[in-house]
């Protein structure tokens, strides 16, 4: 293996980034590094995030900067501020000895006053999200003519999040004879089709196989009922003492309700989602960075581009739609040649979606049996005295109280003391478990009874009135028992359409639902909801059939028959 002196980079370089401790490159930068040295035209690299991707472009670029040069000369896209942050810090370290070189971070929630005035003064060069960058190429406050390298970092979540058009706007006004390098984790059709419109030729770099999961990453899942999700849940986070982690859930609201259910339990945890303004966002990234939260909790599209090297755990409490979600999800653990673990919390009719996810990222899932009480306080008893053993004592500090405390103390024995200590550590954990039941794994024939139940569903799917002038009647399966109610309901059906839906009139009944939307978003509200699942059922959304005379006795006899468990609540 080649030292990064022997790669070629500039002795300024190599002392920048010796004091931050990189010893050897890792794979991706043994690559890379030579070819843009090279001059390499187009280059495309398919690793995993935590790679050590940034310094594989990121090294070669400030080698390559001109600094007499106060122009734009490259360009790096990438999906968030949150990465366009972290970008832009790494490179200004590795480029510490670089006299005059310019690095600016360009992202919508910041003043844009300020970047223009920095763009005035001249960068080299330039870390943005799309977004930002077109409003100030639009405002004619910035030039891209002389830029000869563009980077699209994690290219695969910038396409997920909606910029292709944004991406196909700035390279159309970049120089045709430019370099350019994409960094993906997966290899979609969109980017194939931006490499086919943009790229001429280029150098394809593998490291591990196409869409394959990280290599330091263990994949674990355990099987419950949807009612038992967040008791399951809690044992995993009293299993793992030490646990730091990023907890996934498919809607904002889910997200919001999990932190809000870990909070009051006594978890150290807060949520991430779209509804946050910048601030609140910011201020729950700072806490978790530092480590004052043990778990994030967060959809999909808040966590894209979290870029954080000492995550233990990744734990879908949702599984995704596809494997490319769940590829990025579990490559936020196991990141710089760390292990990392990820665990899903899955229900008896994702056990296919588990073993599709396995094929398609090379990876074993292994199957557990969620922990007994027992096994949990033994493991957290024994963490507890690990830290004992290891705390560093600060003689000097303590010292003058410590007779104080000795003669307090000196009517108990050793041993009592350490039984007084494990119990004001211990007894509302030992409580907790000494009264929990256990929690049973579903199989095939206890959920057997629920299918019967669901059938019964057909009965109620006709609707005793005609939809407003306009509007078209949908039926839902879900009614008063599951707790819904008009706002709730409304709440529901926008946090799964991706645009704001104009909902009507609401019949709420016992079992089932009837809601009104207009007549052009009606067959996308339907197609949305396919496939879905509410708990351990299949969720339900169709347009609803014509009234007709036999509506009431239809409804009386699925109310009848249907019958659901005490306690679960949509």
């Amino acid at each position: 293996m080649k030292t990064f002196d022997q790669l070629g980079l500039s002795s300024e370089i190599v002392k920048a980034i010796e004091e931050l401790g990189f010893d050897q490159p890792m794979p991706v930068q043994e690559e890379v590094i030579p070819l843009l040295l090279a001059k390499t035209r187009d280059i495309i690299a398919l690793a995993q995030t935590g790679t050590g991707k940034t310094a594989a472009f990121g090294l070669p670029i400030i080698h390559k900067i001109d600094v007499s040069q106060k122009v734009p000369q490259t360009l790096i896209l990438c999906p968030t501020r949150e990465l366009c942050h972290q970008i832009s810090g790494d490179l200004v370290d590795y480029s510490k000895y670089v006299d005059g070189i310019k690095i600016l971070p360009v992202y919508g929630g910041s003043s844009i006053e300020s970047q223009i005035r920095s763009l005035k003064r001249g960068v080299h060069v330039i870390v943005a999200t799309p977004g930002r960058l077109i409003d100030l190429l639009n405002r004619k406050i910035m030039s891209l003519d002389l830029v000869h390298t563009v980077v699209l970092d994690e290219a695969d979540e910038m396409l997920n999040m909606g910029f292709t058009e944004s991406i196909d706007d700035i390279l159309s006004r970049v120089p045709d004879g430019r370099s350019m390098l994409l960094f993906s984790a997966t290899m979609p059709k969109e980017i194939a089709r931006i490499t086919k419109k943009y790229m001429e030729n280029p150098k394809e770099i593998v490291i591990g196989r196409k869409n394959e999961g990280a290599l330091n990453v263990k994949h674990i899942y355990y099987m419950v009922a949807a009612r038992d999700k967040y008791l399951a849940l809690k044992r995993i986070a009293d299993y793992y003492p030490n646990i730091y982690a990023i907890l996934f859930c498919r809607t904002r609201r889910e997200t919001q309700e999990i932190a809000d259910k870990l909070i009051q339990d006594g978890y150290d945890a807060d949520s991430l989602h779209g509804e946050l303004s910048q601030s609140q966002r910011d201020l729950v990234m700072n806490k978790f960075r530092n480590k004052n939260l043990q778990f994030l909790v967060a959809t999909d599209v808040a966590a894209r581009g979290l870029d954080i090297d000492d995550i233990t755990h990744v734990i879908n409490y949702s599984l995704p739609d596809d494997v490319e979600s769940y590829t990025h999800r579990s490559g936020r653990t196991g990141r710089v040649g760390k292990n990392g673990t990820s665990i899903s919390i899955i229900h008896l009719k994702e056990k296919g979606k588990i073993a599709q996810f396995e094929r398609a990222i090379n990876k074993s899932f292994e199957k557990r049996t969620l922990p007994s009480g027992d096994v949990i306080c033994e493991k957290q008893l024994f963490n507890f005295v690990d830290k004992i053993e290891k705390v560093k004592v600060n003689d000097e500090e303590i010292e003058h109280l410590l007779p104080s405390i000795y003669r307090k103390l000196e009517w108990l024995e050793k041993e009592d003391i350490i039984k007084r200590i494990v119990s004001l550590e211990f007894n509302s954990l030992l409580e907790y478990y000494n009264s929990a039941e256990e929690i049973i794994e579903p199989t095939e024939r206890s959920s057997k009874k629920g299918r019967d139940d669901r059938k019964s569903f057909d009965r109620g799917r006709d609707s005793s009135r005609m939809a407003e002038k306009g509007y078209t009647r949908i039926f839902i399966n879900i009614g008063k028992m599951d707790g819904a109610n008009p706002a709730n309901l409304m709440g529901f059906i926008n946090d799964h359409v991706t645009e704001k839906v104009r909902i009507g009139k609401i019949d709420l009944l016992k079992n089932f639902s009837f809601f009104e939307v207009p007549e052009e978003v009606a067959p996308k509200v339907v197609n949305t909801f396919k496939g879905l699942f509410v708990e351990d059922r299949k969720l339900i959304v169709e347009v609803a059939q014509q009234p007709n005379n036999n509506s009431n006795t239809q409804e009386r006899k699925f109310n009848k028959k249907r019958r659901r468990p005490k306690g679960r609540r949509y």
